[in-house]
């Protein structure tokens, strides 16, 4: 749900995902990197930034097309002023959608909602 919050969906979340571009079996290769950098592990892929950011390292998104693909339709964000690319809303969307887990239920409506007042208010002065 980071990416969606980046765009603007009012929620909140624990952690922010990060896909990487990696088999799986790599996953060490990022753990080194956090730990070097000042983090502390908390599963294979979920990690404690030193300044308490939570970041869970995604080896594949369920729901969506290849890393490189999903990549091109990204949009800018930025996070703590850095910038990132990040999925765009229907993305999210139909990753949840496809995913179905009981937080996803909300996250979906959350999106949903965001979405369909974004679409009547484009092209509107506020």
């Amino acid at each position: 749900m980071g990416g969606a919050i980046l765009q603007g969906v009012i929620v909140s979340t624990l952690d922010t995902d990060l896909w990487v571009d990696l088999p799986e079996r790599q996953y060490i290769r990022l753990m080194n990197l956090v730990l070097k950098q000042g983090g502390t592990a908390l599963a294979p892929t979920l990690y404690a930034l030193s300044d308490g950011w939570l970041v869970n390292f995604l080896f594949r998104v369920d729901g969506l097309k290849s890393f490189d693909a999903e990549y091109r339709l990204a949009v800018d964000a930025k996070i703590a002023g850095e910038p990132v690319k990040a999925l765009p809303l229907e993305r999210i969307l139909h990753s949840k959608k496809s995913i179905r887990r009981d937080k996803d239920l909300l996250h979906i409506l959350h999106i949903e909602r965001f979405l369909k007042g974004r679409k009547r208010t484009e092209g509107k002065s506020i």
